[in-house]
């Protein structure tokens, strides 16, 4: 048996990584003194509440390696092969905690992946690790094939505000405070897992303009695998989102994700965003 574990930054629910048969191993979010975990103790509804309400941002924090070491001690005791497809290592020190466990249950059956992605980028890169457990692959050819598929996963964004990466500390005052008072919506992506910034554009038209021309730069869209659409804070005007994207990018097996209360904090309500496979 081959067990998958994610984190809850990939945006997988509960209920939704049961189906698909994935361990889901939560961050942590803490509004003042109070600690949550994401998606058990604080749903994205909830936090979304909290985080416009609140005059302080809260923080996160990365699971400990006993988080992990809980799940691989019961898949080695099972001996099945172990699957760990974590947040970019570049963002967060899940990646680390998940191999620290690793070197503590001296159990050589266990892969680790930093994905280089976030939210709905993760989901797609483990939505196809169990498309490939369930065609029967080993778990080191699953391992070989998503170390491959990882590079062409790419994610790109329109945020509100740039107020909530800087406050977070993903971002210079600089940059944060040029956006803002301009009121430009920035188009935000991750480069070799890291946040970067690549265009501003006023109103949510032009944004979803210049990201469409951010992705025709960057090479075809590989129709034969998902795309992922998803949200902060809520999902008005979502669905006018992505018929311009359709329309212009030409896909149609679509997924859609809430994007949870860890990955939430950074970007603040009102972001929309894109994640999909490149062709190369």
């Amino acid at each position: 048996m081959i067990k998958m574990i994610t984190d809850s930054t990939s945006d997988i629910d509960i209920e939704l990584g049961k189906k698909l048969n994935v361990e889901i191993v939560p961050l942590k979010v803490i509004f003042k003194d109070k600690e949550y975990k994401d998606r058990i103790d604080l749903q994205p509804e909830q936090f979304y509440n909290l985080l416009t309400s609140s005059d302080i941002l809260p923080t996160t924090s990365q699971p400990s390696p006993q988080d992990f070491l809980d799940l691989y001690e019961e898949a080695k005791e099972n001996q099945d092969s172990i699957i760990v497809l974590t947040l970019s290592s570049v963002l967060s020190g899940t990646y680390q905690s998940a191999c620290i466990a690793k070197d503590l249950v001296e159990y050589d059956d266990i892969y680790i992946i930093d994905s280089l992605n976030a939210t709905q980028g993760l989901r797609l890169i483990v939505d196809k690790a169990v498309r490939l457990r369930d065609e029967g692959l080993s778990a080191k050819e699953i391992v070989e094939q998503i170390e491959e598929y990882k590079k062409r996963v790419h994610i790109y964004a329109y945020v509100d505000t740039l107020e909530y990466f800087y406050k977070g500390g993903r971002l210079s005052k600089t940059s944060a405070t040029v956006g803002t008072m301009l009121k430009l919506k920035p188009i935000v992506g991750l480069q070799d897992g890291k946040l970067d910034v690549f265009e501003k554009a006023r109103g949510n038209q032009k944004a979803t303009a210049k990201l469409i021309d951010i992705i025709k730069e960057h090479g075809d869209i590989d129709l034969n695998e998902p795309v992922s659409i998803g949200y902060t804070g809520d999902n008005q005007g979502l669905e006018k989102f992505e018929n311009i994207l359709k329309e212009e990018l030409g896909f149609h097996n679509v997924l859609y994700g809430f994007v949870g209360p860890v990955i939430g904090t950074h970007a603040g309500p009102g972001a929309r965003l894109i994640a999909y496979t490149s062709k190369k």
